[in-house]
């Protein structure tokens, strides 16, 4: 799908389709005034007659207005002036670009950007190139008869008065987010017998020849062994798929300036191994390998916006499978870190490879580490499926993380790391517990992380109540790419 920005007067430009906002009670916005005046009054003429009163995301399609070029007009309600919140704004542009999917629109003029919505332009425009991929997004790769791909190619966000120059930048790495996401999304929704740890190691590799600042390198287990990472090949030893360490490096900045590292969990199937799943729902469990599709989506957005900053990302990835040579609980294992673990329970796999690819990630000498994980069905509990939860052990860290979460719609909610949990990880036989028991145990995992983490800035992201969506809407969701680029692009802001 392609984005621009134009200045013009709605009734002059020519499209499939223009689109213009209608405020509560019959308002017109100024460039549906200007297409009123144009069509001899037709817009307000329907509004007095009750056809339009402007409810928040509300829409009515109408077509061959006189004295309007385009060949259709949408009226979007945007609800009352001044009292819409993000979450309106969101579901009104969700509501402009289910519409317009509905028609044969291939192009469409969009002038609801900077009227009324509560925001600026620039955080309008982003949640809109985001609502419009989602809504033209396909999940269905892998059937027979594939849905017909989405008829809407071309977005123009249009002014009466001339943009801000900041809009077009705005843009193209909203585009560029949007297309990291659908990345992310296409590999969370494949099931776990396509998209293994040898699958996406090839598609790391592939994003390293196509995007020439992307060095990707993939570790195997025989390198791991030499690493000495003991807890993360814990975790592979009952399966078949050999399991994989992924590196990739994006130098947007000199060398010497210090990397963030980002660190995605990357089970590609979790079964619970020898503390097996339940059945019901077991495969959803091919979306615990989104922390890792977050990483590559947002590699590939980096690399697409050329930010003058330094990235690395670390997929840990294997699968979590039960069989004779699989880890048992009660069994003990040496980390990279030469911590010993004492695994109570092998569903609690995740922090397992992440330890060790946390240790490793050392090795880059970062300025921060930022790892991704569906971790715990306790941050599900705790959080639902609106915020994903965040802990540092830095405040400054956190703030960051959590203004780039409001920036980009993608929110998070900082969990306490302190000390006072740790005594639940303790071990009569081992320097660790991988569980802490039920009682927080989002926090206890977060803490678990913590013992691996204490020489540089660190967070972690807990995705699992945010990275897939459940029932008739069942797929990835991209989150939190949107987060991760934000946060990116206000480091290279900073910098």
């Amino acid at each position: 799908m392609e984005f621009s920005i134009k200045q013009g007067s709605p009734e002059k430009l020519k499209s499939d389709c223009v689109v213009v906002g209608v405020f509560d009670g019959g308002k017109l916005s100024k460039a549906a005034q200007a297409l009123d005046k144009a069509a001899k009054h037709a817009l307000s003429d329907l509004i007095a007659r009750g056809d339009m009163n402007g409810q928040s995301a509300s829409t009515l399609l109408l077509h061959k207005l006189p004295g309007v070029a385009a060949e259709r007009v949408l009226l979007v309600g945007l609800g009352k002036a001044g009292e819409l919140n993000s979450k309106s704004t969101v579901e009104i542009l969700g509501a402009t670009f289910k519409a317009l999917n509905a028609t044969p629109a291939k192009d469409a003029v969009l002038y609801i950007v900077d009227e009324g919505t509560g925001k600026d332009a620039a955080w309008v425009v982003r949640q809109a190139v985001f609502a419009a991929a989602e809504q033209a997004f396909r999940a269905d790769g892998m059937k027979s008869k594939p849905a017909k791909a989405a008829t809407l190619k071309h977005i123009i966000f249009a002014s009466l008065e001339k943009p801000a120059a900041a809009l077009k930048s705005a843009l193209d790495q909203a585009a560029a987010t949007a297309r990291g996401m659908e990345l992310t999304k296409t590999l969370g929704n494949l099931p776990g017998n396509v998209c293994t740890p040898t699958y996406l190691a090839a598609k790391a590799l592939a994003l390293g020849k196509s995007h020439k600042g992307i060095k990707t390198t993939v570790l195997e287990e025989k390198d791991m062994q030499k690493l000495g990472m003991g807890s993360f090949l814990s975790v592979t030893r009952g399966s078949e798929q050999p399991a994989k360490l992924i590196t990739m490096e994006y130098y947007g900045a000199a060398k010497t300036q210090k990397p963030i590292v980002l660190v995605g969990k990357g089970i590609t199937f979790d079964t619970g191994g020898i503390s097996l799943k339940p059945g019901a729902e077991m495969d959803e469990m091919k979306y615990d390998m989104c922390g890792a599709a977050s990483v590559l989506g947002t590699m590939q957005a980096v690399a697409e916006m050329g930010l003058k900053l330094n990235v690395v990302g670390v997929i840990p990835t294997c699968e979590n499978m039960p069989s004779g040579k699989a880890t048992k609980p009660g069994d003990i294992v040496t980390s990279m870190s030469g911590q010993t673990i004492e695994i109570l329970n092998t569903d609690a796999e995740g922090r397992l490879i992440l330890c060790d690819a946390l240790t490793y990630s050392k090795k880059f000498n970062p300025d921060t580490v930022i790892d991704i994980a569906t971790l715990t069905g306790a941050c599900v509990i705790a959080l639902g499926h609106v915020a994903s939860g965040m802990f540092a052990n830095e405040d400054k860290l956190a703030d960051e993380l959590i203004a780039a979460g409001e920036q980009s719609h993608d929110r998070i909610w900082q969990l306490p790391l302190w000390d006072d949990y740790q005594p639940l990880l303790d071990s009569n036989f081992a320097d660790i517990a991988n569980i802490g028991g039920r009682a927080g145990g989002t926090i206890t995992a977060a803490c678990f992380l913590a013992r691996f983490t204490k020489e540089y800035r660190w967070a972690h992201l807990d995705i699992a109540g945010t990275a897939w969506l459940s029932g008739k809407q069942k797929g990835a969701t991209g989150r939190p790419v949107p987060l991760l680029t934000q946060y990116l692009i206000n480091r290279t802001a900073s910098k």
